[in-house]
């Protein structure tokens, strides 16, 4: 028999309720990333605005940037992609081919329950050999990916609520089960090459104890994977 302990930390609920939660979390996801995109758009326009994001490094058509939320920052890279349509970088624009970016000691990476056709659960898991920012950890998160009206692709990711997570797929073992606060790309199309620009935000607490400036600052790591996921569809640079 449980303890009374354990039922209070995670919540057994129906499929429509899932679904009906994820739909309205991954909403205000959407929303944040296009903001977060929109916010970068506005400054390479000179638009200035207090959004509260600081340029941590700008060169080669890279933007990284931060912002404070909470006590961990929330990281964000925009990218110039030529020669790659948003139809090409989309097919590598998920949880699963990121967090192989993000270690490759990545031990497990499955699709626990598809609720629509665009919204999945999926949990990641890493192993002993991954960088002190993922070692034995695990997370459960939903995705959700979304074509806007003007053709804007957007693709959200984050955590479950850890007693939802944990009414779905118990944590085993000595596993650290993080949180991904907040992750997503968005892919702009323009218009007059067959290029993108590609926006990447992710807010990551990996739990357990680790101080928050090493975390932070492995954060800032995570979001140069654009490139990697770049060379995944573009193997080779293009011919100038």
């Amino acid at each position: 028999m449980n303890s009374p302990a354990a039922c209070s930390q995670s919540w057994s609920i129906s499929e429509d309720s899932l679904r009906r939660y994820v739909q309205f979390a991954s909403e205000s996801c959407i929303q944040e990333l296009l903001l977060s995109a929109s916010d970068s758009e506005s400054k390479k326009f000179g638009i200035n605005g207090n959004d509260g994001w600081k340029v941590v490094t700008l060169e080669n058509e890279v933007e990284i940037s931060k912002r404070r939320s909470g006590s961990l920052h929330i990281f964000r890279s925009r990218w110039l992609l030529r020669s790659v349509s948003p139809e090409q970088f989309i097919t590598v624009a998920n949880a699963i081919d990121a967090a192989k970016q993000w270690d490759s000691d990545l031990v497990e990476a499955r699709y626990i329950k598809d609720l629509e056709d665009n919204l999945s659960i999926i949990r990641l898991r890493f192993g002993e050999n991954s960088k002190p920012l993922f070692r034995k950890r695990e997370f459960i998160v939903y995705e959700r990916r979304e074509t806007m009206e003007d053709g804007t692709l957007v693709v959200a990711v984050a955590s479950l609520p850890k007693e939802i997570a944990a009414g779905l797929h118990p944590k085993q073992n000595d596993a650290i089960r993080g949180l991904l606060l907040q992750s997503g790309w968005v892919v702009e199309k323009l218009e007059d090459i067959n290029s993108c620009i590609v926006t990447y935000v992710v807010q990551l607490d990996p739990a357990g104890w680790l101080p928050k400036c090493f975390v932070n600052r492995l954060n800032t790591k995570l979001v140069m994977i654009i490139e990697n996921l770049r060379k995944l569809v573009q193997p080779t640079p293009p011919k100038i």
